[in-house]
């Protein structure tokens, strides 16, 4: 059984306290999250249940509103796909911010572009990461300024997606070619090599990796036997027909 959705290992006693009392709802508390979220941002770890809470402070008091920890609540979020994290951000966001900038307005210069702008770029990856188009992930990213400037906060940001891209791909397969690994996971080289072998503890074997048995990606053969009676379906049909009108 897995755990429960407000559960964090990491959660400090405070943050646990104002979440399981009264001033979850308190303005004042506002701070006191912000501050866990740029925690979050530099200790790598993560607490999704206390940034809804940050997130739904916001809608009913906007003029607190802080557009810098909003995107990197939605960039954490992007780190722990394809858990329904980022969507369920994204529902808690102001309608106007959700809305896309209109393709005839002059687009800002990169640091200075509105929240609805950084919203709808942030989203374009998390649905990339939802398709599971990786390689379009990663070129994406490296596509645009802004990108930069909206992850910048977030320490290993782009160690954390490969892992979560690596934990997927060894759900499914058990070899996959080289380059189309490095395509996914955005890296070639010694860094690919030193990726693959240390952090996901899989073999190369020349223009292929091998990615260990594990319980997802065994291959299990299974027979489905159906034992119904022709007679049953005889009185299913007769069923129907003897139904009144």
């Amino acid at each position: 059984m897995g755990n429960p959705f407000d559960y964090a290992p990491d959660r400090p006693e405070h943050i646990d306290a104002i979440l399981n009392g009264l001033d979850r709802y308190n303005p004042e508390t506002t701070a006191v999250f912000q501050e866990y979220v740029v925690q979050q941002c530099d200790q790598k770890f993560y607490d999704c249940y206390a940034n809804l809470a940050l997130l739904k402070l916001y809608q009913f008091n906007p003029h607190l509103t802080k557009d810098e920890t909003i995107t990197n609540i939605l960039v954490k979020a992007l780190t722990v796909f394809p858990s329904p994290d980022f969507a369920l951000c994204l529902h808690l966001l102001p309608p106007h911010i959700l809305t896309p900038a209109s393709a005839s307005s002059a687009l800002p210069a990169a640091g200075d572009a509105p929240l609805s702008e950084a919203v709808q770029k942030l989203n374009v990856l998390n649905n990339l990461l939802a398709q599971a188009n990786y390689a379009a992930f990663w070129s994406t990213l490296d596509s645009d300024d802004l990108y930069a400037d909206l992850i910048a906060d977030v320490a290993g940001f782009e160690e954390l997606i490969r892992i979560r891209v690596a934990l997927t791909i060894s759900q499914a397969v058990r070899e996959i070619e080289r380059s189309v690994l490095e395509s996914w996971l955005g890296m070639q080289g010694e860094a690919f090599n030193k990726f693959v072998n240390e952090v996901c503890g899989w073999a190369t074997d020349g223009t292929v990796v091998k990615v260990p048995l594990n319980k997802e990606n065994e291959a299990k053969g299974t027979v489905v036997r159906e034992n119904v009676k022709i007679e049953q379906f005889s009185r299913v049909i007769r069923r129907a027909y003897e139904q009144p009108a």
